[in-house]
C-alpha cells in the first residue's frame, strides 16, 4: 500500500482538515470560486436527550453553509439519516440568528426583541457515497424543496397527452412562473440542496470532465489497499493533490494508523458476510414462500444487491441456484421498475 484510503473516515478528515484542499473540492464540484472558507464545529447535541450527531466536514462559504459526509458502507437508514443531517445543517443556524427589535407602542418607545430569520442563509449538503448508487447511473443526483405543482405537471398524463403543444406550453408557462415566484423570499427554499455524490459511478467513464470527477478517481484509486506510486501519477503537478498525497502518504503513517485501516478492512470484509448472509437466508425463505412468475420481492432484492456488489450472473446463480435466464430476468424487471 502506497496511499491510505481517503474514503476511510480518519484519512478522509485528515486531507479536509486542511482548508485548502476543502476549498478546492468545492470549487471543482460546485463551480464556482470561493473567496473565504470557515470551518464549523462537526459534533452537536441537539437536545438534553438527543445522541450527539457528528459530521465528517461542515464549512461556511459565501452564501452558504456546507456539510459533506463520506457514506462507506450501505446502510437502510441512508436517506432519513441524511434528510436529517440537512434540516440541522439549517437549524444550527439559529445560534448565530441576529435579533431585531420592534415597536410595541410608539408613544413609550418599547420594543421587544424578536429573532430575525431573514439571516438564515442556504445549506448545501454533500453526500459522498462510496459503493451505494440508488440504482442510478447519473454521476451525482440532488433535491431541493420546489412547489408540488412541478410535479404534478409531469406526472399529468392527460396533459402530455394532449396534441395541442400550445396548452402544454402554457401550463409549462404557468408552473415556471410559480416556481420562480420570490414574494417574500419564496426563492430562498431551492437554494438549499441535498446531493448524493456516487463514487462507484463517477468513476465508471473514461471521461475525465467535468474537474470534479478526479477526487472520485483518487478516492477509488487509494481504496485499493493494494496500490502503488505510479497509480497516482495523473494527480502529479497540481499543488492540492500532492498535499492530499503526502498527507496519506503510508511513509508517515503510525502503527496505529496501520491497525486503524486493517480493522476497517475487516470490517468491510464482516459486513460482506454478513449481507451474503442475509442474502442466503433470503434465499432460503423466498424458496420457501414459492418463486412465482416475475419472482417475489425478497429474491429480487436479493439478487438486486448481489448485483450491485458487483457478482456476476453466473456467481449469483451459483449462490441461489437460480438459473442464469432466470436472474436475467429479474435484473432486467428491476431496471424497468427503477
Amino acid at each position: 500500500m502506497y496511499l491510505a484510503p481517503l474514503n476511510y473516515d480518519r484519512y478522509f478528515k485528515k486531507v479536509f482538515s486542511d482548508e485548502r484542499i476543502a476549498k478546492r473540492f468545492l470549487e471543482d464540484f460546485l463551480n464556482v470560486t470561493i473567496e473565504e472558507i470557515v470551518r464549523l464545529p462537526e459534533q452537536h447535541r441537539v437536545t438534553d436527550d438527543a445522541a450527539p450527531i457528528e459530521f465528517d466536514y461542515r464549512c461556511k462559504i459565501e452564501g452558504s453553509y456546507i456539510i459533506i459526509d463520506m457514506q462507506q458502507w450501505y446502510k437502510p437508514d441512508i436517506v432519513q439519516r441524511f434528510y436529517l443531517y440537512h434540516a440541522l445543517n439549517t437549524g444550527l443556524q439559529a445560534e448565530q440568528l441576529p435579533k431585531e427589535r420592534i415597536l410595541v407602542e410608539k408613544s413609550l418607545q418599547a420594543g421587544k426583541k424578536m429573532i430575525d430569520y431573514r439571516a438564515l442563509e442556504p445549506v448545501l449538503t454533500l453526500v459522498w457515497l462510496v459503493s451505494e448508487t440508488f440504482h442510478l447511473s447519473e454521476e451525482y443526483l440532488a433535491y431541493t424543496m420546489l412547489p408540488e405543482l412541478i410535479a404534478e405537471f409531469l406526472r399529468n398524463d392527460r396533459l402530455w397527452q394532449n396534441e395541442n403543444v400550445k396548452t402544454l406550453l402554457a401550463e409549462r408557462q404557468r408552473v415556471l412562473e410559480i416556481a420562480q415566484n420570490g414574494t417574500k423570499s419564496l426563492d430562498f427554499l431551492p437554494k438549499n440542496r441535498l446531493i448524493f455524490l456516487f463514487q462507484k459511478n463517477m468513476v465508471k467513464s473514461a471521461q475525465t470532465l467535468p474537474r470534479y470527477k478526479a477526487w472520485f478517481r483518487f478516492a477509488e484509486k487509494s481504496r485499493n489497499t493494494a496500490n502503488e506510486e505510479l497509480d497516482f501519477q495523473e494527480f502529479r503537478g497540481d499543488e492540492i493533490f500532492e498535499e492530499m498525497i503526502r498527507r496519506l502518504n503510508k511513509g508517515i503513517l503510525t502503527t496505529e494508523d496501520i491497525s486503524y485501516i486493517d480493522r476497517e478492512e475487516e470490517m468491510r470484509a464482516e459486513v460482506e458476510r454478513w449481507e451474503m448472509g442475509y442474502y442466503e437466508v433470503g434465499v432460503v425463505d423466498g424458496r420457501k414462500e414459492g418463486i412465482k412468475e416475475g419472482r417475489t420481492q425478497t429474491m429480487i432484492e436479493m439478487v438486486r444487491r448481489m448485483a450491485r456488489k458487483g457478482k456476476t450472473s453466473a456467481e449469483i446463480a451459483d449462490l441461489t441456484e437460480l438459473s442464469i435466464a432466470e436472474i436475467e430476468q429479474i435484473l432486467a424487471l428491476s431496471l424497468n421498475v427503477s
